[in-house]
C-alpha cells in the first residue's frame, strides 16, 4: 500500500496508517509510542458524551494529552444527538481537531444503552448524531461495523448514510457485532462501503503485519488501514507497516512509557496497567508464559522496572 497523507475535512493526518481507539489502552503514554513509530493518527479511548455532560473526572482523564503529542482524534460515544453535539462543542475537546463517532463497540453494556454498534439498528438516529457533531465545526469521522448480524450486513448503506450526514471519513471494521473480533474480516463488505462513497475509507480488522495491510488495501480499495490489537502487541508495528526504522531499544521505550504514566496516574494505576502492557509486549518471546506469570505477581514499580530490564535486555 502507498503510505501518504490523508485529508479529513480541513485536517490532514500525517499518513494513512491509524491506531484504533482501544478502551483501556490508548492513553497518552501509549499513543506517544505509536506516533514515535509512524502512526499517522491516533485516537483516544472511547469517551462518554454523557460523562462530559456531567463533568465526570474519570471521563475527563481520558482526554489527557502529552505536551509533545501530535494532533490526536477523540472518540465519542452516545445515543443522544444533542448531548453528542454539546460534547463536541465543549471546552474539554478544544484541543482535538477530529471527532470520531463510535458506531462499532459490541460490548453488551454499551449496546443495551443504544450506543456503539446498536446505532446500526437506528440509522436515522445515527445520521442525526453525525449531523449534530458536524455543527461543532470540527472534522467528523465514524467508525462502524458492517452490521449487527451475519444475516444483516449493510456496510454500503451505512457508509452512504455517514457521507450524506456530513462525515468527513469513515472507518469500516469488517466484522459484524455478533462476531466481535473473531474470524477473517469481510473484504467484500469493506469494498462495497468504499464503492458507495466519495469520502476516504479506512479499513479495520485482522491487520497484524505489513502483508495484512497490503492485502486489505488490495482487496478493498481502502484509502488506508487502522491497526488495533497488533498495536497492543507492540506499537513498533507501525514502523513495519509504514517502512520506518524498527525500535533500537524496546526496553527504553517501555521504561519511558512507565515513567510517563507515573507522572500522571501515580504508582497504583501505573503498576496494574503496565503489567498488562508488558505482558502484551512479550507475546511470542521465548519464555513469555513465565514472564507473564511473574509480571502479574509484581507488587511494586521497582519490581516492574527490574523485570522489564530482564525481559527486554
Amino acid at each position: 500500500m502507498k503510505i501518504q497523507k490523508i485529508a479529513i475535512g480541513d485536517f490532514e493526518a500525517a499518513n494513512n496508517v491509524f491506531c484504533a481507539p482501544l478502551a483501556g489502552y490508548t492513553d497518552f503514554a501509549f499513543r506517544k509510542l505509536c506516533y514515535k513509530y509512524g502512526a499517522g493518527l491516533c485516537f483516544t479511548e472511547m469517551v462518554s458524551a454523557k460523562g462530559l455532560k456531567y463533568n465526570s473526572e474519570a471521563t475527563r482523564a481520558l482526554l489527557y494529552k502529552d505536551p509533545c503529542e501530535p494532533q490526536t482524534a477523540v472518540q465519542l460515544f452516545g445515543s443522544d444527538p444533542e448531548i453528542m453535539r454539546a460534547a463536541a462543542e465543549s471546552e474539554y475537546l478544544r484541543d482535538f481537531p477530529v471527532i470520531d463517532i463510535n458506531m462499532g463497540c459490541p460490548v453488551p453494556k454499551v449496546f443495551k444503552n443504544g450506543e456503539g454498534s446498536a446505532l446500526l439498528n437506528d440509522l436515522p438516529r445515527a445520521a442525526a448524531i453525525i449531523s449534530a457533531c458536524k455543527k461543532s465545526g470540527k472534522a467528523v469521522t465514524v467508525k462502524f461495523r458492517i452490521g449487527i448480524s451475519e444475516e444483516d450486513k449493510k456496510a454500503a448503506k451505512i457508509a452512504k448514510m455517514c457521507e450524506d450526514a456530513g462525515a468527513d471519513l469513515i472507518t469500516v471494521h469488517g466484522r459484524t457485532r455478533e462476531r466481535y473480533y473473531a474470524g477473517e474480516p469481510d473484504y467484500g463488505e469493506i469494498a462495497a462501503a468504499k464503492a458507495a462513497v466519495h469520502i476516504p475509507v479506512i479499513a479495520n480488522g485482522g491487520i497484524f503485519t505489513r502483508a495484512d495491510a497490503e492485502k486489505m488495501v488490495a482487496e478493498t480499495g481502502a484509502d488506508g488501514v487502522m491497526l488495533a490489537r497488533a498495536a497492543l502487541y507492540g506499537p513498533w508495528v507501525f514502523a513495519s507497516v509504514t517502512g520506518l526504522r524498527p525500535p533500537e531499544s524496546l526496553r527504553a521505550d517501555i521504561e519511558g512509557q512507565i515513567g510517563d504514566m507515573l507522572s500522571f496516574y501515580g504508582e497504583k494505576f501505573t503498576l496494574v496497567q503496565m503489567r498488562k502492557m508488558a505482558a502484551f509486549y512479550c507475546k511470542g518471546m521465548r519464555g513469555s508464559a513465565e514472564y507473564r506469570k511473574r509480571l502479574f505477581a509484581l507488587a511494586s514499580i521497582d519490581g516492574l522496572y527490574a523485570l522489564v530490564r530482564e525481559i527486554f535486555a
